[in-house]
């Protein structure tokens, strides 16, 4: 069974104890063959299938996700991921052949990926089913022994993933640890050959130090204010639309890539702001506090936190739209700012919630600077119709992923690395790139006993001298030379 330890306590003598079986389960090669790992990723399938129902129930209760958000956004995300893996897992594992030097000729040379041995996936409560199994299939795709620690704070998903895995997966290799802060604590003391962090920047900063008394690589992947720069010849309908997706659509707002902010000009926000009024009561009705389609507010203190993000003197007569709130049901409505200033609270730290401030410039260049003047963010959006700005926020805007005339949809592309850049995270993942976040890139290079040159031996002499500089060189022209004393 999966180490479930929410009723009995879990330390650092159990931590310790759980990686020694796991490391001992790795060094027997159970999970280096491909039947294995393919056995795994399939039993991932079909638990999503067969508990379908109990998943969408168990985010409901976590986070209000409609039940099309729960299927479309985790469930059906989870499984293409597996499937991808297992359709190209032979490949991945396959050595790749590479070119060799001059100087080691003769010689054939290739890249093996081996598993790096047992890692930790630390997850998140935003969308507690996807984040937390989709680095799990990298981890497995690749021949590793897995830890996965759920968050705390969606304690419904994370029990059923911990009677799941217990269930379905092979728990020799393969755990589920359940906890908060003491037990995640206890998990980083031990000695991993790779941590991946999904969460914030405050605890990435603690995940990091502890990763490094043991030198053990990371992956962070955490968030920042994600913006959308709109220019003003554009289908606004659409545009508006594909916002609203990516940010009320995306869990309420509570989403790493959901747009923070946008940025158009003066001129043109007061038409931005009547197109995204008009569509979101076509969504979510006069009173989306009522609609099934937006998440809650995933609890008190992040309620509180938005709520004082918009009691803040600065923004409080910036509201243009929504505002609404309803503690009891921990839900806020679409809501609205224009003219947002630069140096307000709303605008220093990421929102991760249903509100949506609009800043305004003179000219659309201008939104360079000020998306370049913040820490890098994990996503940026533009939409626009000039062929010369989307060049330009391709060249000067430095983020985890860029979207054109679209917002949050490269994640759903597997052939695309999912990461950030600075604050925004550290390394990425999807498709192969998960593979490769939980494999060493080993070189290997094969020589045979013929053509053994004298020359790399010593007694050096002044010719053998020139010719190892002419092999190092990687130059046939160099090394004619070098023979005939002429460099």
């Amino acid at each position: 069974m999966a180490s479930n330890t929410k009723n009995k306590v879990f330390g650092s003598e159990e931590a310790s104890a759980m990686v020694e079986e796991l490391r001992a389960a790795f060094d027997c090669g159970k999970t280096r063959g491909c039947e294995w790992r393919s056995s795994q990723l399939k039993a991932l399938i079909k638990l999503s299938e067969e508990h379908e129902k109990e998943i969408v129930q168990a985010l409901h209760s976590d986070l209000s996700k409609s039940e099309t958000e729960a299927f479309v956004q985790e469930i059906a995300m989870l499984k293409n991921s597996c499937k991808v893996a297992l359709k190209e897992l032979k490949y991945w594992i396959s050595p790749e052949k590479v070119k060799t030097s001059l100087a080691a000729f003769p010689s054939s040379a290739e890249i093996v990926s081996e598993p790096l041995g047992v890692v930790l996936v630390i997850s998140a409560w935003n969308y507690p089913f996807l984040l937390s199994l989709d680095p799990v299939i990298g981890a497995i795709a690749a021949g590793n022994a897995v830890v996965l620690k759920p968050s705390e704070i969606a304690p419904a998903t994370s029990s059923l993933m911990a009677k799941l895995l217990g269930d379905y997966m092979d728990n020799s290799c393969i755990r589920v640890v359940e906890g908060a802060v003491d037990e995640t604590s206890a998990l980083l003391e031990q000695k991993w050959d790779k941590i991946f962090y999904t969460g914030n920047g405050r605890v990435a900063r603690v995940v990091m130090a502890a990763a490094a008394k043991h030198l053990t690589p990371v992956v962070l992947e955490l968030g920042g204010k994600s913006p959308v720069v709109v220019d003003s010849n554009i289908n606004l309908k659409v545009a508006t639309r594909r916002i609203i997706a990516g940010k009320w659509g995306c869990n309420n707002g509570q989403a790493c890539i959901s747009p923070d902010y946008i940025i158009t000009t003066k001129e043109y926000a007061p038409k931005l702001v009547d197109a995204l009024k008009t569509e979101l009561e076509k969504f979510y009705g006069k009173n989306p506090l009522e609609s099934e389609d937006l998440s809650r507010i995933v609890n008190s203190n992040h309620f509180n936190r938005l709520k004082k993000l918009l009691d803040d003197d600065k923004v409080s007569d910036k509201i243009v739209h929504g505002g609404e709130k309803d503690e009891s049901k921990l839900k806020i409505s679409p809501t609205l700012l224009l003219d947002v200033p630069r140096d307000s609270l709303i605008m220093s730290e990421e929102i991760f919630g249903p509100l949506l401030p609009i800043l305004t410039v003179d000219k659309l260049e201008e939104s360079f600077v000020v998306i370049n003047s913040g820490p890098k963010p994990l996503a940026a959006y533009i939409f626009t119709n000039n062929k010369k700005l989307k060049e330009l926020f391709v060249r000067n805007i430095s983020a985890g992923g860029l979207v054109v005339n679209d917002t949050t949809l490269h994640l759903a592309v597997h052939t695309l690395p999912f990461g950030g850049v600075g604050e925004s995270g550290v390394g990425a993942y999807h498709g192969k790139f998960s593979f490769d976040a939980f494999s060493h890139k080993k070189a290997v290079l094969y020589r045979s006993f013929i053509g053994d040159a004298s020359v790399r031996y010593p007694p050096y002499t002044s010719t053998k001298q020139r010719l190892l500089k002419a092999l190092i060189g990687g130059g046939i022209l160099g090394i004619i030379r070098a023979l005939f004393g002429l460099s």
